[in-house]
């Protein structure tokens, strides 16, 4: 039986034509600066979000890691969500391999930081205090988008204070298409922005940096410092053109299948629905029951993740089809029904 995972978008698998197409790239040695796709994909990615260049690297947590050390100084700090990847998720990298403070805000539940906390969170120019520098949001968070209101004033107010401004833009194709504007639209806010090609888009592995030519100079020798160097990486970078290709409009199927179950889950007794957010849904089950439910959906060939809390994240992408949500919402209806 083929396995339902909606544990994260992470776990997407090539499809045969990305094969394809990374069987047959043209390669060359990229820390040189000689393979030809990943220059591609770098300059694609650059032109089409409005930036100067672009920096293919391992993960969406270099990536984050390399802006944040592009942006500061050590001793330098920045400003960022108290339940952001890149503060909370990402192993402390800031400030362990870049010397970085993080200043958690708060964030309200769109998972936005309000302006009033972010100007109270400014350190006056004091030897005593870190030297503020960057802003740092993320889009979409938990499934949920940074209204477009919201990035211009949050702009605004970072300008202002003379910021710098970091998107941490994993998913953000999934925040364009929910929007229905251009992803160029939400990254014009920005200094950096980092995108993930390995989520919904479905490339084996990697993100890009973008940014302006100073900064990404600057992202290219941290890159190398932290071991992400890497040589014919251009089969790799041609997954990410496939996926750029053939892969961003259709996550609007992720999103209404995402709906559709939480519609199922909703009529379900015993299951509270959080909300759905592009393509995720959050639900709390009683906490008694969650590893008897994780064997009763591994049963029925469904992943998804259980830890210690009640509250639930299932995440749609390409290779959960509409039967695949058919048989999650019945098997959730089978296990709450069965008392």
């Amino acid at each position: 039986m083929e396995w339902v995972d909606l544990r994260s978008d992470t776990v997407t698998r090539p499809t045969a034509a990305m094969r394809a197409a990374m069987l047959g790239a043209e390669v060359g040695d990229d820390v040189y600066g000689e393979d030809p796709t990943v220059n591609a994909l770098q300059q694609r990615l650059a032109d089409e979000l409005g930036f100067d260049a672009g920096l293919f690297v391992p993960s969406g947590t270099q990536s984050n890691l390399l802006a944040l050390m592009s942006h500061c100084e050590r001793g330098d700090e920045y400003l960022v969500g108290a339940d952001a990847h890149t503060y909370k998720f990402e192993g402390g990298g800031a400030a362990v391999l870049g010397s970085i403070q993080p200043q958690p805000i708060v964030q309200a539940a769109d998972g936005s930081l309000p302006l009033e906390r972010i100007e109270a969170a400014i350190k006056p120019v004091d030897p005593h205090f870190a030297r503020t520098r960057v802003l740092a949001l993320e889009n979409t968070w938990h499934g949920r988008t940074l209204p477009l209101d919201y990035l211009q004033a949050a702009h605004d107010t970072a300008r202002a204070h003379g910021l710098g401004l970091h998107l941490d833009g994993a998913r953000l194709f999934n925040a364009a298409i929910a929007c229905n504007v251009p992803a160029r639209e939400i990254a014009r806010h920005f200094d950096t922005v980092s995108v993930c090609l390995s989520k919904g888009l479905g490339a084996p592995v990697g993100s890009v940096l973008l940014g302006s030519h100073a900064l990404i100079d600057k992202a290219r020798r941290w890159r190398k410092v932290a071991g992400g160097g890497w040589r014919q990486a251009g089969m790799l970078a041609a997954a990410g053109q496939y996926a750029l290709d053939h892969h961003v409009a259709r996550l609007a199927d992720d999103h209404r299948r995402a709906a559709y179950l939480a519609g199922r889950l909703r009529e379900i007794a015993g299951v509270d629905l959080l909300g759905q957010y592009t393509n995720m849904v959050f639900i709390d089950v009683p906490a008694g029951r969650l590893r008897e439910l994780d064997v009763h959906l591994r049963d029925a060939g469904i992943r998804i993740s259980i830890g210690y809390l009640p509250t639930l994240r299932l995440v749609t992408h390409l290779d959960v089809d509409d039967a695949g949500i058919e048989r999650t919402a019945a098997a959730f209806a089978e296990f709450f029904g069965r008392g």
